[in-house]
């Protein structure tokens, strides 16, 4: 499998550290407000990759953590911290908040068909490991105590910018907005690794540490929770693009200096989504939910599709007109799939050979653009039969995970072709605009538990059940 690597700036083949094992680290939310279908993007293409690996045959351990303390409103170590200030703003303790939107989180990812990492791990829930590794940066020299804080000394690396290619970010004061000068650092690209007193206004959560009373800094979670995880030496890490600096860059910095060997061998970063040719961010303004999208009458899926058909290193540009695209090709998509029958004697060799052309797209950095288009060339192979063509279309939604097969054979109707021939009724007398038959029809199959979906492109029928 070949994948761009942010780290060497070039696709390489993936070659994981132990053979047909992959230890992969995702970051994950912090829960502070809903995840935005930016956000979201990135959570997707975590997932296909995490399932694109299990499908060519290596067995994943995916470690993901929740940040429910640490993470300033800036990225340099300045501001407020976002879990307080959300706390405050909604009268709620930190821990409530955390626990309200990590739920929320999950929620829109089940509704995504994001599957649920292996470990789901707190900041909260390993600070004394994130003391020790302290102690040991202290004590070997990379991180200095001052003003009560504990800094890491990005001047003892020889190579700290590797992972944005040697380019110096704009994390600088005076250059970005919302950076603030800091006194304490003996340089100002300096990073936090534990915050005292300088940090207490307002602040909820704090222990007992070596270096005083305080909280830690938002980057050593994710060294803390990986390596307490999934050892000395992980395979993949995964982000957006905005991660890479200064997150990620400090992670690689602090975990190395405390191994004391290469951490990680490939990152993996999803780029944005934007609208009106911006950045979807809380801060902006500019934020949609899964929830919005529902409340406007789409379906969760659709943008999921949406985002497996554009590559996960480019921009994808938003618009309610372009998941209404995606939508009705997905509709269509489900359309086609539901009048397929299972017929016939399982074709080998044809199975064999599509199955190679999907995996060959996936095993290409990911290209999910191109796996799409091997789903729809099993659709037009007139020369397959239906029971292959289900058992390919199940086999590639495994990773698609756009419900595909589940919604509308998995489980099969024993009247499937009473249910059709009902559905054909009923779209006669539509367009005799004999409605109240058409519609008793569609309340008869809803009480059978067989709820009508109609389409553009004709209707569909899903089983569900009764309540």
């Amino acid at each position: 499998m070949k994948i761009y690597n942010t780290l060497t700036h070039k696709i390489e083949e993936f070659i994981p550290h132990t053979p047909e094992v992959v230890k992969m680290y995702t970051c994950g939310p912090t829960v502070y407000h809903y995840a935005h279908i930016g956000n979201l993007r990135t959570y997707i293409m975590e997932d296909v990759l995490e399932k694109t690996l299990k499908y060519v045959g290596y067995y994943v351990q995916r470690v993901m953590n929740i940040t429910d303390v640490g993470h300033l409103t800036s990225d340099s170590d300045s501001g407020t911290d976002k879990m307080v200030d959300s706390a405050i703003k909604e009268k709620k303790s930190v821990l409530e908040i955390a626990e309200y939107y990590t739920k929320a989180f999950f929620d829109d990812c089940k509704r995504l068909n994001i599957r649920k990492p292996d470990v789901v791990s707190k900041a909260t829930e390993n600070v004394d490991f994130y003391i020790e590794i302290i102690v040991k940066l202290i004590k070997d020299g990379f991180a200095y105590e001052s003003n009560g804080n504990i800094y890491f000394d990005i001047t003892k690396l020889e190579d700290y910018y590797k992972l944005t290619n040697h380019q110096i970010d704009d994390m600088v004061v005076g250059v970005r907005e919302g950076v603030e000068e800091d006194s304490g650092k003996k340089n100002q690209g300096d990073f936090v690794l534990w915050f005292t007193k300088s940090k207490f206004q307002d602040q909820e959560l704090k222990w007992n540490s070596p270096f005083g009373v305080g909280y830690p800094g938002w980057h050593i979670e994710c060294t803390g929770i990986s390596i307490k995880n999934l050892g000395e030496f992980l395979d993949i890490h995964c982000g957006g693009v905005d991660n890479i600096f200064p997150h990620h860059t400090n992670e690689i910095a602090q975990s190395e200096s405390f191994l004391g060997h290469k951490w990680c061998n490939y990152w993996v970063h999803g780029e944005h989504l934007n609208v009106k040719d911006a950045k979807m961010s809380k801060s902006k303004g500019n934020i949609l939910t899964v929830s919005v999208l529902e409340e406007e009458g789409y379906n969760p899926l659709s943008y999921r599709y949406m985002c497996l058909n554009s590559h996960y290193r480019k921009i994808l540009e938003f618009s309610f007109e372009s998941l209404k695209s995606s939508e009705n090709a997905y509709l269509k998509l489900l359309n086609r799939i539901s009048m397929i029958k299972t017929e016939g004697d399982f074709q080998d060799a044809a199975y064999k050979d599509y199955n190679d052309k999907f995996m060959e797209a996936l095993k290409d950095d990911m290209n999910t653009a191109n796996a799409m288009t091997v789903l729809y060339d099993v659709l037009k192979d007139e020369t397959l039969n239906g029971k292959t063509k289900l058992d390919l279309i199940r086999s590639f939604d495994k990773v698609l995970g756009l419900n595909l097969i589940s919604e509308l054979h998995e489980s099969v109707h024993p009247q499937h072709e009473e249910i059709l021939a009902l559905i054909d009724r009923r779209a006669e007398l539509k367009k005799e605009h004999k409605f109240t038959e058409a519609d008793g029809i569609r309340e008869e199959l809803l009480e059978r538990g067989i709820e009508l979906i109609d389409t553009r492109e004709g209707t569909i029928y899903k089983i569900r059940e009764v309540e």
